[in-house]
């Protein structure tokens, strides 16, 4: 099983009730809420291209990288998806980046993350792409930051 194509999806949410309804109004926010998720990491395949949007039935079994933080009130909270692809087009990586945190210091993270696992597997990358959510969480609220990159269902 090779993915073929992908997307890149992200969202923020917040909720009064719980971490876990924040989480789910987030993935719905981001449009995979109607999906059952599996995470992998962090590989790209060869020939596997991105795509704006794909329409995934609903209850598909997905595959996806995802980057998740969670948070109570008043906190800053981060989390981004970085990839990039070899120079030689033979294969990409992935990173996932959360954490307490804003922009500067989640893109930072997130570059120093993938530029490693390139190093680790040898590899020349080329541009590096970011998705990335954050957010203070309000008050008497749970709140959930996701970014994910997201593989069609065969």
């Amino acid at each position: 099983m090779v993915p073929k194509e992908f997307f890149i999806a992200s969202g923020t949410a917040s909720s009064p009730v719980s971490e876990l309804n924040a989480f789910d109004l987030a993935l719905k926010k981001a449009g995979i809420a109607h999906c059952n998720l599996v995470t992998v990491t962090s590989i790209l395949p060869e020939n596997c291209l991105q795509q704006d949007n794909i329409k995934i039935p609903i209850g598909a079994i997905t595959y996806l990288v995802l980057a998740r933080m969670d948070g109570t009130e008043g906190q800053n909270i981060g989390a981004a998806i970085s990839w990039s692809w070899a120079k030689d087009g033979k294969c990409g990586v992935v990173a996932e980046t959360h954490g307490y945190m804003d922009k500067d210091a989640l893109l930072e993270i997130a570059e120093w993350k993938i530029e490693e696992m390139a190093k680790i597997r040898e590899l020349q990358i080329g541009e590096i792409h970011y998705r990335y959510e954050t957010m203070r969480v309000p008050m008497d609220n749970y709140g959930c930051v996701i970014a994910a990159l997201v593989f069609k269902p065969e």
